[in-house]
């Protein structure tokens, strides 16, 4: 590939590429909303995801103090909403004519909040996490398997410290560590070997130029970077943010670029990204990986902490607030990669997580709306169409969301997300051919740039990668 110039086909690097899915793989039908009866009968209204989250900002300034969160019920379509025991019954009412099912809880947003907090002055142990959860009414506090003996003592008694029917605490086989490698795969040299990331979704940077964004533990590793290994830089770190928060914006050296505002599905398929949204307790979210392809999931918390062990101090902890955590899996080298919904909407950048995707585990992702407002970058690329704020209306151009639905292939059969059994496909990014090395396999590196997690993450089979 030549990297003069960036190929107009797919833009350099188009925001996440997959081996072959087949069929009705990647995105669902559309949920249609449905308000009949609503505002008669003050009964639920049946709605998509991102109509939920709106309805749920706008319930959450409506309701005040009695507000303690909300959750997308995917199985009804219905936003529930947390409202404290003791309410005005007319702010309950309201809520129910506005469209959400309405239930009684006994924690406060405040107390659960202050909970967390308490967590953080006393339980800020590296392989913990926390977030609250609105399907329970609690704090989910989350320790992987590094977090033994005085540590976990520790963090039990400041859990039970909380009080009862505050928090929950469970236990994590894996351990939390930055994946570092994506969508479409990215690379860069740094002390040791190549570290591989993976791009999130491509943006017009403030000033007009090319970018993309991707995780911010990524451009503190490495300044430049390219879309092939070995290969000449083709984008350069303008700003990186990790710890705290975990988002990169990369320019495109030659602002020429045309870097459209989609996923790459494989297939030659691709979904539009048409708009930045927050995400949802409950929603349906996929993700895209250059180690691991397309894998989906749910959205199990957000603001979420998590604390990792240090990748320059050994003692230290890499504490990275306000993340989105999901049960969707990722493994080392999907750092950075998209995390979006099936209407189009740009969620996450792919930060760390637990476990892989045979035994699965917890992943969490920065969310690009605070990437974007942070960096004063727009969603869409230098393909004519225009850029897309955060949670605005969809770029100039009309509605693309049902342009080629990936998937839609009619007379073959139809695989889960994810699913590459019997392809014999190796997972992207993989620049051997044969597959994902054994765990912690990155044999003559010598790696030592952030992000290398020798012994927990897996090699990309290159022997020369490190992978994110």
């Amino acid at each position: 590939m030549s990297h003069k110039r960036i190929p107009k086909r797919k833009a350099a690097i188009a925001a996440g590429s997959v081996a072959a899915l087949g069929a009705a793989a990647l995105l669902l039908p559309h949920a249609n909303a449905s308000q009949d009866g609503a505002a008669d009968n003050a009964t639920p209204k049946t709605l998509k995801a991102t109509d939920a989250s709106d309805l749920a900002s706008q319930l959450a300034g409506m309701l005040g103090d009695s507000f303690a969160g909300s959750y997308y019920d995917s199985a009804k379509q219905q936003l529930v909403v947390n409202v404290v025991g003791g309410a005005n019954n007319n702010v309950v009412v309201q809520a129910k004519k506005a469209g959400a099912a309405v239930r009684q809880v006994d924690n406060s947003t405040a107390e659960l909040k202050s909970a967390a907090q308490t967590l953080k002055t006393k339980a800020t142990i590296p392989g913990t996490s926390w977030a609250i959860d609105p399907r329970t009414n609690k704090v989910l506090v989350t320790a992987d398997s590094t977090v033994t003996g005085a540590k976990w003592n520790r963090l039990e008694s400041t859990v039970q410290s909380l009080g009862s029917g505050m928090a929950t605490l469970k236990k994590s086989a894996g351990t939390f560590k930055t994946f570092a490698s994506g969508g479409d795969a990215i690379f860069s040299q740094a002390q040791g070997g190549t570290v591989r990331c993976s791009l999130g979704f491509n943006v017009t940077a403030s000033d007009g130029s090319p970018a993309f964004l991707t995780a911010g533990h990524c451009g503190v590793a490495a300044k430049q970077w390219s879309d092939s290994q070995n290969g000449q830089p083709i984008a350069t770190v303008d700003q990186a943010t990790f710890p705290g928060n975990d988002f990169a914006l990369v320019k495109y050296d030659d602002p020429a670029t045309q870097a459209p505002s989609e996923v790459n599905a494989g297939n030659g398929q691709t979904v539009q990204i048409t708009q930045a949204a927050d995400a949802t307790v409950g929603e349906q979210v996929f993700r895209m990986g250059s180690t691991t392809g397309l894998h989906n999931g749910t959205v199990t918390g957000l603001d979420a902490t998590v604390n990792f062990q240090s990748e320059t101090d050994p003692n230290g902890v890499d504490t990275v607030n306000g993340l989105i955590q999901t049960d969707v899996c990722a493994e080392a080298g999907d750092s950075g990669g998209s995390l979006f919904t099936q209407d189009g909407s740009a969620v996450g950048l792919t930060s760390g997580g637990s476990g892989d995707c045979t035994s699965g585990g917890e992943t969490f992702f920065q969310p690009v709306t605070a990437a974007l407002q942070a960096t004063g970058a727009t969603l869409g690329g230098g393909n004519g169409a225009g850029g897309q704020q955060a949670g605005g209306d969809q770029q100039a151009g009309g509605d693309q969301s049902a342009t080629a639905a990936p998937g839609d292939q009619s007379g073959t059969g139809t695989q889960a997300p994810g699913d590459q059994s019997g392809t014999g496909t190796g997972a992207p990014g993989d620049q051997s051919g044969t597959g994902t090395g054994a765990p912690g396999d990155q044999s003559g590196t010598g790696t030592g740039a952030p992000g290398d997690q020798s012994g927990t993450g897996a090699a990309d089979g290159s022997g020369l990668t490190q992978s994110h």
